[in-house]
């Protein structure tokens, strides 16, 4: 079976930063683009960082230059570095997979809450 498991949300102050891990398993991670999206309450999930099977990322805008998408595909491991957090930022976090970034996504993780104050 296909699973995605975010780790590492929480709470933090605003400033602070936190460290998401996305762990896949259950399909050839190397052959999809990984990304991170969240969904903050009232508001439409939103894409905010993806990185393809070649290393190349991409950013919304709103997070450019405080957060930082990475990989180690000898883990089958997603990870996204959040600096420099805003309340703006609280919402829950998915993992997600697709056969190309900007494409549909294949597949989901169940999320984990981020909330800064």
């Amino acid at each position: 079976d296909v699973q995605l498991v975010e780790s590492g949300g929480g709470s933090v102050q605003a400033g602070g930063s936190l460290r998401l891990s996305c762990a896949a398993s259950g399909y050839t991670y190397s052959s999809y683009c990984m990304g991170w999206f969240r969904q903050a309450p009232g508001k439409e999930r939103e894409g905010v960082a993806a990185i393809d099977s070649d290393g190349s990322t991409s950013y919304a805008d709103s997070v450019k230059g405080r957060f930082t998408v990475s990989q180690d595909s000898a883990k089958n491991s997603l990870y996204l570095q959040m600096n420099s957090l805003k309340p703006e930022d609280t919402a829950v976090y998915y993992c997600a997979a697709a056969y190309y970034c900007g494409g549909q996504v294949r597949y989901w993780g169940q999320g984990t809450q981020v909330t800064v104050s």
